[in-house]
């Protein structure tokens, strides 16, 4: 599939504001797009890309200096990986204070995703108390900063502490195991057997998996 141009996405953004009321011109100094309306002093910006790309970011912001109004337009994402790569794109224009527009090239329909403004993240008390709680249980620090291998987790580190128990005592109630274990959710991992290690071999019993390796 052909990737489009930005002189692709010029008409559609050019009716967009010329619609709001703008005067629209192209290729001023170094903008892309610059739109004026009677009574606003500030120009609005536009910078056209066929993509998301560290280049558009860095334009786009070095038009900061110029005006607050800034935005970026893109063609529409296509398909559920694009919606995500798209969504969080949007998400990096916020925090830089940039408006975020998508052109649909088959009809020149333009949507609004984000206007320019100060960006105050929300702080998550949710994925803030799964960090520390990750943290504070994994023991020692067994993965390399940036792997991409296997990833050691406080929950692989239960597991394997488990999988040795069971190794040296054979079958044993759930109960036994997390006492002995201090792993206080042991019967829980073994029962939802991530890794498939276990297998219950009784009510509240468990021992390893013929697979097990």
């Amino acid at each position: 599939m052909t990737k489009p141009a930005e002189t692709e996405l010029y008409a559609p953004v050019k009716s967009w504001l010329e619609d709001m009321g703008y005067e629209v011109k192209s290729e001023i100094g170094p903008a892309d797009v610059v739109a004026m309306r009677a009574g606003q002093d500030a120009p609005v910006i536009v910078e056209l890309k066929a993509g998301f790309s560290l280049t558009l970011l860095q334009q786009a912001v070095a038009r900061q200096a110029v005006t607050d109004l800034v935005y970026v337009a893109v063609p529409r994402w296509s398909g559920k990986p694009g919606w995500r790569a798209f969504k969080g794109n949007v998400g990096l224009c916020k925090r830089l204070g940039l408006g975020v527009l998508s052109v649909r090239l088959k009809d020149g329909h333009v949507q609004l995703h984000a206007d320019p403004g100060p960006f105050q993240p929300r702080k998550s008390k949710v994925k803030t108390a799964r960090l520390l709680s990750e943290f504070a249980r994994r023991e020692g620090d067994p993965n390399t900063g940036g792997t991409r291998g296997k990833l050691i987790t406080a929950y692989r580190q239960d597991a394997d502490k488990l999988r040795a128990y069971l190794e040296a005592n054979g079958p044993s109630r759930g109960a036994e195991v997390a006492r002995a274990t201090g792993v206080s959710r042991a019967t829980n991992i073994m029962a939802m057997n991530h890794y498939g290690w276990f297998q219950r071999v009784a009510r509240g019993v468990y021992g390893l998996s013929e697979a097990e390796d």
